[in-house]
């Protein structure tokens, strides 16, 4: 039975969440976002692998569908809306031709977008192709536009959102920096591995080898720059400095006292005595000298 897809959900669930019970006259409904088709749908992008059809363009036509055919449809169609944000108008026809220059531009992330089928003004239908096989489509675009995915990208579960999230932000009800809950749990994983650096994951251990200056693989190798052992092994150097020389006495009493002494005259020795004390230093000198 064809399904829908987890990727194609996940495209609808963001369109309609920004753009349903947006400001102005029409907004997007969820009866207009669709996936598979209806029970009577048989071949083309809409149908899974149990509803394609002999020789069917979304399967011949190019390696990528025939190697990504599953039970997934591979198709998305969006209704008609108008809305106001921004300081504009927006509506299907502005987000077609939108959508279109972007395909035609090849950015980046529309290269798994096979084809849309569109009306630029409700009356002409035209379909832009990746592959070039066809310029239009039926009436039924006048009021919806289709977008046809590679099936590849669909069974590879690849996610089609960047796309429509650069629009929404392109008319201002998406902040571009905002982020899905599954780009916010990979840039955690990113930030986790990044500050881990004792050794428990991969990422942790090439960062700890690295500090240590472990990481090169040529023998006898010395790294030029400082590394967390030869840091080490400079302060172990330093601390033992530090020890051998706070047990030393720095203070030479005798060479103080001689240099000090041999700065002074006897007059300015004489003058430095102490009343009380010269007649005790004259009796020493005295003894001194008799003996």
């Amino acid at each position: 039975m064809t399904r829908a897809p987890a990727n194609l959900l996940a495209v609808r669930t963001l369109l309609l969440t920004h753009l349903d019970n947006a400001p102005g006259p029409d907004d997007l409904d969820p009866a207009e976002v669709g996936i598979v088709g209806d029970p009577a749908h048989r071949g083309g992008y809409h149908c899974g692998s149990d509803r394609v059809v002999t020789n069917d363009y979304s399967v011949v036509e190019s390696p990528r569908d025939r190697a990504g055919l599953t039970l997934d449809a591979a198709a998305l169609d969006v209704g008609g809306f108008e809305i106001r944000s921004g300081g504009g108008t927006h509506t299907m026809r502005s987000f077609s031709l939108w959508c279109v220059g972007q395909c035609a531009a090849n950015a980046a992330d529309t290269r798994d977008i096979r084809e849309i089928i569109y009306s630029p003004d409700g009356t002409t239908v035209k379909r832009w192709d990746r592959l070039g096989k066809r310029t239009s489509g039926d009436s039924s675009h006048r009021w919806h536009t289709h977008f046809s995915f590679f099936r590849d990208a669909i069974k590879a579960g690849r996610d089609q959102r960047p796309l429509f999230r650069r629009y929404l932000s392109s008319i201002g009800l998406l902040e571009e920096n905002d982020m899905t809950p599954e780009e916010h749990a990979w840039l955690a994983t990113v930030h986790r591995n990044l500050t881990v650096l004792d050794g428990r994951n991969p990422v942790g251990q090439i960062y700890t080898r690295m500090a240590l200056g472990e990481d090169a693989t040529v023998a006898n190798y010395a790294p030029a720059h400082p590394t967390l052992k030869s840091i080490a092994a400079q302060v172990t150097a330093l601390q033992s400095a530090l020890t051998a020389l706070s047990g030393r006495d720095f203070t030479d009493e005798p060479a103080i006292i001689q240099g000090v002494l041999a700065g002074l005259t006897p007059e300015k020795i004489a003058a430095a005595i102490p009343p009380t004390m010269a007649k005790q230093v004259a009796d020493e000198l005295a003894r001194r000298l008799v003996a």
